[in-house]
């Protein structure tokens, strides 16, 4: 009898412990990378002013070119802003909101923007809660770097990842954006 009883609760165990690590995987899964087509996450964040950016304020109005990279003042990171920032009349002239999104704080933000004369918005996600949204994925310990491009319909046009070659970026969503298909 207790033998019979030791394999019933070895038995209960065990399946509790499968339930556990299915359910812990249904909740550690990974978002799926937004894809062409996707209709862009609705979210607010703070700019690097402190002022709160909705993206519904955009969606309809103009294209938006969201671009997430690992953090500020890192050299990769400074690269491609500073690339952005020197192709900035390209992108208004293509009708483009431009926004960077980490999750450095609104003062890191700041001071990242005036000591490299950024004109665009800059995102505070401090948990990545939005990062996470769009399923960039992380590379090794550093978050990922991945741009898309949304159109007027709030839907995914265009997305570009490559995290080791940060000023590529640029290139690659002006070349997008200069074609017709950015609508």
């Amino acid at each position: 009898m207790y033998r019979l009883l030791k394999i019933a609760l070895m038995a209960v165990v065990s399946v509790g412990a499968v339930v556990a690590c299915a359910q812990d995987s249904k909740k550690t899964k990974p978002m799926e990378t937004l894809e062409i087509g996707d209709q862009v996450p609705r979210f607010v964040l703070k700019d690097q002013s402190g002022r709160d950016v909705d993206i519904a304020d955009y969606i309809g109005k103009k294209k938006l070119v969201i671009y997430f990279y690992p953090k500020d003042e890192s050299p990769g990171c400074t690269k491609q802003a500073c690339a952005i920032r020197d192709s900035f009349a390209d992108y208004t002239d293509a009708g483009a909101v431009v926004i960077g999104i980490n999750s450095g704080s609104v003062e890191s933000h700041r001071s990242f923007a005036e000591k490299h004369r950024l004109p665009f918005i800059l995102l505070s996600d401090r948990g990545n809660r939005v990062l996470k949204q769009f399923g960039v994925k992380n590379v090794l310990f550093l978050t990922g770097r991945e741009t898309f491009v949304v159109g007027l319909d709030g839907k995914i046009v265009f997305n570009y990842r490559a995290l080791m070659n940060a000023a590529e970026h640029n290139d690659k969503v002006l070349e997008f954006l200069k074609g017709d298909d950015a609508g």
